[in-house]
């Protein structure tokens, strides 16, 4: 006891630590001097961009933590239709809405053809901040082609691109009928019994199907376990925990959110849907091996292109690698699908004369033929004419974000560097000045060859646009036509008398309380219902 005091005591000795309260000192003042340049930094930065942004067009609400949304109303269906309203009322001089995230941060809102222009052209990467949506995704979907930015990204779209290409997408149509077909089968059910059913949830079966088959050959009976499908119900809850946590700043902190029961769920989600991926991955490298070669196989599927990429240094994607693109495309590659069949159908059964005329095209081009071939589809104009004037009422993906890495000109000022851009397609595709006072109405011919000729190609981007557009597209528009045409060709839908649908923006755009449909079954040619 008295030789650990005596140590205590010359340890203490101003002699004895000089040494150590020099060091202490210096390294106080050195984080001082770092901390102090850190906050001139910053005023500097907020002088810049006050100086931009305070007189650009835009609500005048700052908040000093929720910015522009502290009045955001809390019912979803309002959320959406106050976006509209801001744009409406503020882009009309500069194509765009200047926001605040926070007091000192802005936000611009990209929701014009001039202002969409400008971002979508560049490959400028996703925000990644505390309060960004995709960083609150990266645990969910990893650095995939959504997140990604900079060299992984353009080495990964390099890489990613031939899994799209024609002679890849043109075997895919046998699954898109083969899928449709039994999504039929289950919809003649509801039409024996007059039953009512939620549209959204079967529309996702038959897409999430189509995906597993066409982009990794793996077959479960995903449309027949119905909703209950674990990765139905899984992928549904992150979409939904991931926007409520983005409402909450509080839980924008990992430390906090994983120490929640929404965020232990989570976690133990994205668990699951990675145990599915890498299941996969495992089954097609066992496959692939007993093969010997690609070539023993009909086609290449995405997922035997993302195994056997290799770039020019003769290096391909590592494991986590795959495991990112696979969580990426099971998710974008059926969940935004989804959303865009079902909102067609929604628009095609409140407008029943578009609907009508849809069949005719349908029922002239196949006759007594069920299933289309890859030849049928550059024949279903009106259909197509629909399903864009679906996709632009109701984009899928409503918001894509970016942030500015360098200076990037829009209309008369210069962003610099830093700034989050909101490419806000709901804004754009519903902006008065664009698409005229009737844009709440669905109107197909919008997307005439004629009217399509004349229109600016940022005007309508469901599928973002510029180098980072949709690598997909194709492969969604192909199986939008023939899973709308398959339904149509054998269905009449039908909203539920007095059904009023609420909007909801989650990870792709849904409905609040569902879709309720009905359907009654077609005889060929428009003929009869049958019974």
């Amino acid at each position: 006891m008295l030789t650990g005091s005596t140590d205590t005591t010359a340890f203490l000795h101003p002699h004895f630590s000089s040494s150590a309260t020099l060091v202490l000192q210096t390294t106080l003042f050195a984080l001082l001097l770092y901390l102090a340049g850190k906050v001139v930094k910053f005023i500097r930065w907020r002088i810049q961009t006050d100086r931009v942004f305070l007189q650009q067009p835009g609500p005048p609400q700052r908040h000093w933590l929720f910015g522009s949304f502290k009045n955001m109303p809390d019912d979803a269906h309002e959320r959406l239709d106050m976006f509209i309203d801001w744009c409406n009322t503020y882009s009309r001089e500069k194509g765009f809405v200047r926001l605040w995230s926070t007091f000192w941060r802005p936000l611009i809102v990209a929701c014009h053809p001039s202002s969409m222009r400008s971002i979508l052209k560049t490959a400028e990467p996703k925000p990644l901040n505390m309060r960004s949506g995709y960083r609150t995704l990266r645990d969910w979907l990893g650095d995939g082609l959504l997140i990604s930015g900079g060299e992984k990204w353009a080495r990964n779209r390099r890489l990613l691109t031939p899994a799209f290409h024609f002679d890849i997408l043109k075997p895919y149509i046998h699954v898109y009928n083969d899928s449709a077909g039994v999504f039929v089968d289950k919809l003649a059910q509801f039409a024996r019994t007059k039953q009512e059913f939620e549209l959204f949830q079967h529309v996702c079966q038959c897409t999430l199907d189509i995906i597993l088959r066409c982009a990794f050959s793996y077959e479960i009976d995903v449309q027949k376990d119905g909703e209950t499908h674990p990765y139905v119900v899984a992928v549904n809850d992150l979409a939904t925990n991931n926007s409520m946590r983005l409402r909450r700043p509080f839980l924008s902190p990992d430390i906090i959110f994983y120490r929640t029961a929404m965020g232990r769920k989570y976690k133990k989600d994205c668990d699951y849907v990675h145990s599915v991926a890498e299941d996969i991955i495992q089954k097609r490298r066992e496959t692939l091996k007993k093969l010997g070669s690609t070539e023993h196989r009909k086609y290449l599927d995405f997922l035997d292109i993302l195994l056997t990429a290799k770039d020019d240094n003769g290096l391909g994607l590592s494991d986590l690698d795959i495991r990112n693109e696979v969580d990426t495309f099971l998710f974008e590659g059926h969940d935004t699908t989804a959303s865009a069949i079902s909102w067609i159908l929604y628009s095609l059964a409140e407008h029943p004369e578009c609907q009508a005329r849809c069949q005719e095209e349908i029922d002239a081009l196949l006759g007594d033929r069920d299933n289309l071939e890859w030849s049928d589809l550059p024949h279903l104009e009106y259909l197509t004419m629909c399903i864009k004037e679906g996709m632009r009422m109701y984009c899928p993906v409503a918001i894509v974000a970016r942030v500015t890495t360098k200076d990037l000109k829009m209309a008369d000022i210069t962003v610099p560097p830093g700034i989050n851009v909101m490419i806000n397609i709901w804004m754009l595709h519903h902006n008065e000045e664009v698409w005229g006072p009737d844009h709440w109405e669905f109107k197909p011919e919008r997307f005439s060859k004629e009217n399509c000729a004349k229109m600016d190609p940022y005007q309508f981007v469901p599928f973002s646009g510029g180098p980072r557009n949709c690598i997909g597209q194709n492969f969604a528009m192909n199986e939008e036509k023939v899973v709308l045409a398959k339904l149509l060709h054998n269905f009449r839908f039908q909203l539920v008398p007095g059904f009023k649908v609420r909007r909801r923006l989650a990870a792709v755009m849904r409905a609040e309380n569902g879709i309720m449909m009905t359907v009654e079954r077609r005889k060929p040619h428009g003929g009869e219902t049958d019974v």
